[in-house]
């Protein structure tokens, strides 16, 4: 299949079933919490298809796959909505007027099912195929790297960096990828000896100028074999817990400066790695994709408003106060909300370009 082909196909396929996941738990919440649903849209745009079922919500497949929406019923509040509208509600399906618990569930019901499908790709994964595990032993070391020139050892087990001690190789990628450069000492066990090496990190530079620490070790990986049902729920949970504090992890060392925020990808780049994992087979596709959905429920749970995070926030002020937010706080908090979400898929998307070259190319052709 031609390169770019399978990109589009890929892309398609993870973020349409990532948007579909997440909007259908807002759906089947409302429904449950006996509100009706208008639509259920799947991408942006004129719809391409669009039909309506036996409970009156109509569905639309729309051809701008870059996310989707689900609209309840009254969802606009008696403030908001036009004379047509509120004469059109249905009484006592109304979204506004459930109570504050009944609308958080519904708005926190996406991320959740986020979670929850992450869960069950992984847990799939590991029944059929067995899990991967990746120790923290050396398994090689790259000539004239800073681990070579430390003395590192196929077979050293690394159990410290300076004074912390790391518990998996997710823990020493972060640590060194944060400290480039640093003079630090790696504490290793060798066989039954366990000794100090001094480390100058190395340093690698993207294209775009970011600089990341690297040892220049490649650690040794098995695969179990395939799990039990109830072994490999357990391993799914505990695998989206890990990736749940490693991308935050990630986060906070992009807003406190030891991580470069130019690693920060946007739909260009997915659509990149989609095509790219889609290469290596089914089983790194579903593992990309619950990967995904992770990052897809929490950055939706950010407490930015226009998000499903920043509803939650105003609803908590609600059930504090006894009252909704005023109109005149939600509509500037929205605006601002809009503004820097705005902002953040263009700053993702020029750094994807740059990633991919587009401005040293356009420099190449200008000089």
């Amino acid at each position: 299949m031609p390169e770019l082909l399978r990109t589009l196909l890929a892309f398609a396929l993870v973020l349409g079933v990532l948007v579909f996941v997440h909007e259908l738990g807002h759906y089947l919440a409302a429904r449950w919490r006996g509100v009706h649903v208008d639509v259920f849209s799947i991408g942006f745009g004129r719809p391409l298809l669009r039909w309506h079922d036996r409970v009156g919500t109509e569905w639309r497949v729309c051809p701008v796959p870059l996310g989707g929406y689900v609209k309840p019923h009254g969802f606009e509040g008696p403030d908001e909505a036009s004379p047509e509208q509120i004469a059109a509600w249905l009484p006592g399906r109304t979204f506004h007027d459930k109570p504050v618990l009944s609308r958080a569930i519904v708005i926190v019901a996406g991320p959740v099912f986020n979670f929850l499908l992450a869960i069950v790709l992984f847990a799939g994964l590991f029944m059929l195929a067995g899990r991967p595990e990746i120790h923290n032993v050396v398994g090689q070391v790259m000539p004239g790297s800073a681990a070579e020139v430390a003395g590192l050892k196929p077979d050293d087990v690394i159990v410290r960096i300076g004074d912390r001690a790391v518990s998996d190789v997710a823990d020493i990628q972060a640590r060194v990828a944060a400290e480039p450069g640093e003079r630090t000492e790696l504490t290793v066990r060798r066989g039954n000896l366990t000794m100090t090496l001094p480390v100058t990190v190395g340093t690698v530079t993207d294209k775009a100028g970011g600089r990341t620490g690297q040892l220049g070790v490649m650690f040794t990986a098995t695969v179990s074999k395939p799990m039990s049902p109830l072994a490999a729920l357990v391993a799914a949970v505990e695998e989206t817990w890990h990736l749940m504090v490693q991308t935050l992890t990630g986060l906070w060392q992009m807003l406190t400066g030891r991580h470069s925020a130019k690693d920060l990808g946007g739909p260009l780049r997915i659509a990149q790695m989609s095509g790219q994992v889609a290469h290596y087979g089914a089983a790194s596709l579903v593992s990309f994709m619950a990967l995904l959905s992770v990052n897809l429920g929490l950055i939706n749970l950010f407490p930015i408003p226009v998000l499903d995070g920043g509803r939650l926030v105003f609803y908590g002020l609600e059930a504090l106060l006894g009252r909704p937010v005023s109109r005149r706080v939600r509509d500037i908090s929205f605006q601002a909300g809009f503004a820097v979400i705005a902002g953040l898929f263009l700053f993702s998307t020029f750094n994807d370009l740059s990633h991919f070259g587009l401005f040293r190319w356009v420099a190449s052709l200008s000089g």
